[in-house]
């Protein structure tokens, strides 16, 4: 900053504050960089406000007016942190399918710090997907791959010396946990609690009605079409 041009430094200081990064990702990977984050960008640091058309959980499209106070790069899934007339409001900026720079000045709160307002993002968001703990047996091999898929909500309790190791695995609800860990098959073991293994038996019952039975057993790929 001191090395700027002083007419520099209030552009650069207002960009520094704009956004910030967290590399503990919720458990998605990051896809290709979201078309209309250049647009946020600019509105985020020239202080515009933002007209959007945001999809929202159950898919229907809205267009709401924000005031953008920042943007997070969280494990490599990009959020809008923005002012509503409902208070502090958080978009996931791969379901904005537009984005509108608009003329008016955003309002932006003087003393705020993108940082720790993040954090208390963070903290609400962690809370609502917490409520359902599950303790698990899988290969060591495997808890890479569990770290991705339920991130901080991923717990190392114990390695054994088989090979084994135990693992706290949260969710906001038992079918959140069982449809992650179904995949995994017989490889992983929930030993609690039981909504859990539940949900688990369930699932691999719609499955065998599915695609079982003793007339449609699996017999392997076919060798002679080279399958």
């Amino acid at each position: 900053m001191r090395a700027l041009p002083e007419t520099f430094r209030a552009d650069a200081a207002a960009a520094a504050d704009a956004v910030t990064a967290d590399t503990a990702g919720w458990g998605a990977y990051g896809r290709a960089r979201p078309p209309v984050l250049e647009t946020l960008q600019e509105a985020v640091v020239g202080r515009h406000r933002l007209s959007l058309e945001y999809e929202g959980r159950s898919h229907a499209a809205a267009t709401r007016t924000v005031d953008p106070w920042g943007l997070v790069d969280k494990g490599g899934v990009w959020y809008l942190v923005a002012g509503t007339p409902h208070g502090r409001r958080t978009f996931r900026v791969d379901r904005i399918r537009e984005a509108t720079m608009l003329t008016q000045a955003a309002a932006r709160p003087a003393a705020l710090d993108l940082g720790r307002e993040w954090e208390q993002v963070v903290e609400e968001v962690e809370h609502l997907r917490s409520g359902v703990a599950a303790t698990v047996l899988a290969p060591a091999r495997a808890l890479p791959v569990l770290e991705r898929q339920f991130g901080r909500h991923c717990e190392l309790l114990e390695t054994s010396g088989a090979g084994r190791v135990r693992v706290r695995l949260a969710a906001h609800l038992p079918l959140s946990i069982a449809e992650r860990l179904a995949g995994w098959g017989a490889t992983v073991e929930v030993l609690e609690p039981e909504s859990v293994r539940a949900e688990l038996a369930r699932l691999g019952a719609e499955l065998l009605t599915r695609y079982g039975g003793p007339d449609r057993a699996y017999e392997g790929p076919d060798r002679r079409r080279g399958c």
